[in-house]
């Protein structure tokens, strides 16, 4: 997809709407920058995938291993806190 754009005196390009949503940039995005012969060369900068396949399985994975966690204890703290926001 070929775009142009035109650099402001502050340096600054608007990056095409049709690019952007292509991309699903959002204001706040970061992006990497780099020259690339003549070429500059703008990539997002986003987190890994959490979700991948593995052995034909989808897997997540948060990162850092999680505390041990009572899952039961969980689940009824939840439901009891539901239960009162529903008794008011």
């Amino acid at each position: 997809m070929k775009n142009r754009t035109t650099m402001d005196t502050g340096g600054r390009i608007v990056i095409p709407k049709p690019l952007r949503d292509a991309l699903r940039l959002a204001p706040g995005d970061s992006l990497e920058v780099r020259a690339s012969g003549d070429e500059i060369v703008v990539r997002p900068i986003r987190a890994p995938a959490s979700l991948m396949k593995e052995q034909g399985i989808w897997v997540y994975r948060a990162g850092a291993p999680a505390a041990t966690v009572d899952i039961n204890a969980l689940i009824d703290q939840s439901r009891e806190e539901r239960n009162e926001e529903l008794a008011g």
